[in-house]
């Protein structure tokens, strides 16, 4: 049942399946980078804050996106990996990949 349901990721063109999956994570992004932005206004409104709040939330931004970056690489090529793993008929092979990949996401913690 499962493999008529996926079957489409093969035979559907490429340009279709980019715009299906790819549509929801620019507005994801789009949605986190207003967020940052809202944030700002925020902080920049608060008397106590002011242009030090901005100045601080301004510099810590750019740490927040690189563990981003970070956490959904190691997500992504872990997600790849097991795929590839069920795909090959090993799951205990997917299995052992998504316990290191926790462990490696709970020591960068």
């Amino acid at each position: 049942m499962e493999e008529t349901n996926s079957r489409f990721l093969g035979e559907a063109p490429v340009g279709s399946l980019m715009q299906r999956y790819a549509i929801p994570c620019i507005i994801s992004l789009l949605v986190g980078a207003l967020y940052n932005i809202v944030d700002q206004i925020f902080i920049a409104n608060a008397t106590y804050l002011g242009s030090y709040g901005n100045a601080a939330n301004m510099v810590v931004f750019p740490l927040t996106v690189i563990a981003l970056a970070v956490a959904v690489m190691i997500g992504d090529g872990c997600c790849a990996y097991v795929s590839l793993s069920l795909g090959r008929k090993e799951p205990a092979t997917a299995k052992r990949s998504v316990g290191n990949e926790s462990l490696w996401l709970l020591s960068a913690a």
